[in-house]
Formats: C-alpha cells, structure tokens, sequence
C-alpha cells in the first residue's frame, strides 16, 4: 500500500501490532530504495528489507512514498516508524538511527573516453550532475564551497540511471553517485567510469526519528544484527548485485546493438510465447540471447541447435519438427521452461524458482536433481539461488558426481548462464516494454526481475 506524503503531527506512533496498526515506512523513489508501480511490479532493495523486517513483527507494511527533495523535512517532522531510503545519519543528533547497514561511498562518474580525473581539485570550472534531494548533491554543495567555479546541478527529474544515460550520451561530464549504484549502471551504461571517490565509506542506515518507540528501536536494532550475522541480507544483496559483475563493456555494448538490428525481426514470435506460457517475453529474448545470441541457425558441437538451443530429446518431447524454425524453437523454449519450473517443490520461490528452472535448461533437471540432494547434503537450502550457486560448481568434481545416478555436470556454467541471463533481463526490462502493458502473469517475479518473494528469512 501507498500513501502520499503529507502533513504529519511530529509525535511517535504506537507499537506496530498485528490487529491495530501496520509497520509504516518512508522511503522515496530510486533503484535501491523503490522503483516501478503497481502494473510493472514494485522492488527494491530497501523496501524488501523494511518488508522482511514487517514480516519478523508479524505485521503489515504502509510505505509512504516521499520526494527526495522532501525526505529530510519528513524524517524530523513526519509520523513513522523508520526511514528505509539509502540514509546516512543525519548531522540532527536527535534523529535516531539503527546500526550501519551497509557501507557506502559518493564517486564521480564520466563518460570513458574523457579524461579520467584524478583529483579533487580537477573539479575547478567543471559542471557536475547530481540528483536533486541526494546525500551526492549535499556533498558536491560542500565541496563547491572550496573548490573554485565547480557548478552543481541537481536534476529533479527521473532516477540517477536516466541521468547516467545522458553521461552515457554525452549530454552532460559529470556524475556524482553512490558507489553501491556502479556496477548496475555498467548494465545499462557500458560506457562510464568512476574516475574519484568524493567521499570516505558512509554507513547506510534506518533513521527512526526524533522519539522513537523505544521496542521498535530494539527489535530493528536486533533484526540488522541478525540479518548480517545469519545470511540474510547477503542473500538479500545477491538478489540485487549478484549477477551484475558478470558482463563485460563490451557484452552490453553489443547487446544494445542487437537490441535495435535483431530484436525487432524476433518480438513477435517471443510476444506469442509469453502470451501462450504467462513466461515475460523479455525473459525469454534473454535466454535466447545467452544460448545463441538470437541466431536462428545457432549449432553446437553437440548438436544443440536453434534460437532456444534445444536438444533433440528436447525437441521431440515438445513438439518441434523444425530446430532452426524460431517460431518453433522459442515457444518450445517457453514451454520447457515452464515444466522445468513445476518440476520444483512448492516451497520454491520467485524468483528463485526460475533461476532454478533456468539452470536445469542448462544442464537437465537430473544433474539439477542431483546439486539438490547434495545441497542438503551440505545442509545448504536447494530451493534458494543463492545457496545453489555454490553448489552447482561442485557436479563437476568426482567426490561428488560419482555418488549420483546422473553423474558428472559442467554445474559451474549453468551459474554463468543464469546470471548472465539476470543482466541481459534487467536490460530488456529498462529498454523494452512488456506486452500489452501488463504484468507478466508469474506474480512476484516478473516485471522486476526481484522482489521480495522467495527470500528465506532464518528462524
């Protein structure tokens, strides 16, 4: 649920309690705090945090949503619980706030074929970005304070990926960010570089106002340190950057571009699949990229062919009479997918269900089998991605794979396949629009690509 942000009486709210009053949270716009709406399907990092924190209270969630511009003002006057919105403490000592969360520093970013800066004092005559309302655009004003003729922007509109884009296009030089926002932007901007750090590790932090229930206090306090200690939030964090560091300048560079040459011919036949298997078309073209960068006449050493890379067991069990075919390949594709996806137990989540599915795409659901009694071998949990991911690798050494009726597995390049094919999805996603407008019909995954579904929160 949303709420506007309006005028609040600056007195503290009652304990949340299951049968009286939600968890109210106030966060803002932004690609870690909350990004998307109700049709493409809200996430976030923050919000899946203050969520999971509901979730250990036993209580709803009421996010009010604040402009940045706004957020300071809220946070002293406002009436809520906590602040979740990529926060540092503020200079108010009387504003509470929970232990670090994450650390975090403030980088410029600039386009890769200008000259890197490598001091501070190189930003006398420059003009710098910064989003309006941002702990960035409150350090550059203190840094021009001391460095002659540095302009500050701060720009008001959009989120610091569109401003990142304009660097990319050269519109604009310059761009203060934070740190934890440079790997996601090499997705979608292949061609930035953080040059200088413009500031020493922050944390990031809840900010619970200036009288703060003090059980609230405790329980949030106690949720963060639980959280960081039981693998909660790295599993958390993996759902967001895990997959991020996998691709190169140069794969997104060449993806963009055949994103504009070869895409168009395919759309139609991908639209169809989705509208036949609920499965996001935009899922589905990265699959499709990753298994043969969109080449209907793709063949491997193995006799794996076609758009969707299908094997000829494959084929049969679905129905194609024609691998190169792709109208044939991707639908078969979708629909394999999908019964890979119900093979899974129900208590596998989204998105994690998918990762899963996918990798089972890759080396068949026996050698998926497989990693799963060895992950509760190893008391790791096989319906969770993250804990799969160290397991997978391991089909591919004898101590393991001779003990299993499917025997040996390359494991490890079914994880590269499946994360390369989160980063070619979270590209689709900004650069291509779902079908129809709506959301995919697999609630809690698709349409973000994330989301707080699935997590496995530790008792």
């Amino acid at each position: 649920m949303l709420a506007a942000c309006g005028d609040w009486l600056a007195a503290p709210l009652p304990f949340p309690t299951p049968a009286q009053h939600d968890l109210v949270v106030l966060t803002r716009p932004g690609p870690l705090t909350h990004t998307g709406d109700e049709i493409a399907g809200i996430s976030g990092l923050e919000r899946d945090l203050a969520e999971a924190f509901a979730l250990e209270l036993g209580v709803g969630v009421q996010f009010k949503l604040v402009d940045p511009e706004d957020m300071e003002d809220s946070i002293v006057t406002g009436r809520y619980h906590l602040a979740a919105a990529w926060l540092s403490p503020l200079v108010d000592s009387t504003i509470a706030a929970t232990p670090p969360i994450f650390m975090t520093r403030d980088v410029l970013a600039q386009h890769d074929a200008s000259l890197p800066l490598t001091e501070i004092e190189q930003l006398e005559g420059k003009i710098v970005h910064a989003m309006a309302g941002s702990r960035q655009a409150a350090n550059l004003r203190r840094l021009a304070e001391r460095i002659p003729h540095m302009t500050v922007v701060e720009v008001g509109q959009g989120t610091v990926i569109d401003l990142l884009e304009k660097l990319g296009e050269r519109q604009v030089d310059y761009v203060i960010m934070d740190s934890h926002m440079e790997d996601l932007a090499n997705q979608f901007v292949p061609n930035l570089r953080t040059s200088l750090r413009l500031s020493d590790e922050q944390p990031i932090v809840w900010l619970l106002g200036p009288r703060p229930n003090a059980e609230l206090a405790a329980r949030a306090n106690a949720f963060i340190e639980r959280i960081q200690r039981d693998g909660t939030l790295a599993r958390l964090e993996d759902r967001y950057f895990g997959h991020v560091r996998r691709l190169k300048q140069v794969d997104v560079t060449k993806f963009l571009g055949q994103i504009e040459t070869e895409l168009p011919k395919l759309r139609p036949y991908f639209h169809s699949a989705e509208a036949a298997t609920g499965i996001d078309w935009r899922l589905l073209a990265a699959v499709a990229y990753q298994e043969s960068h969109w080449d209907a006449n793709a063949t491997s050493y193995t006799n794996v062919r076609g758009i969707m890379m299908l094997t000829e067991e494959t084929a049969d069990r679905m129905g194609v009479s024609n691998r190169l075919d792709p109208a044939q390949s991707i639908m078969a594709g979708a629909r394999y997918i999908n019964l890979l996806r119900e093979m899974l137990p129900d208590d596998a989540g989204e998105p994690d269900r998918t990762w899963l599915a996918l990798a089972a795409y890759n080396i068949g659901p026996g050698h998926m089998n497989g990693a799963r009694t060895i992950a509760k071998q190893l008391k790791a949990d096989p319906n969770v991605w993250y804990e799969m991911k160290r397991i997978l690798p391991l089909l591919a050494k004898p101590q393991y794979y001779e003990r299993l009726k499917a025997g040996r597995a390359r494991g490890g390049e079914a994880v590269i396949l499946v994360e390369n094919i989160r980063s070619y999805y979270d590209i689709l996603l900004r650069n291509e629009v779902p079908l129809n407008g709506l959301q995919p019909k697999m609630e809690g995954m698709f349409g973000s690509g994330r989301g707080m579904p699935g997590l496995k929160l530790q008792p």
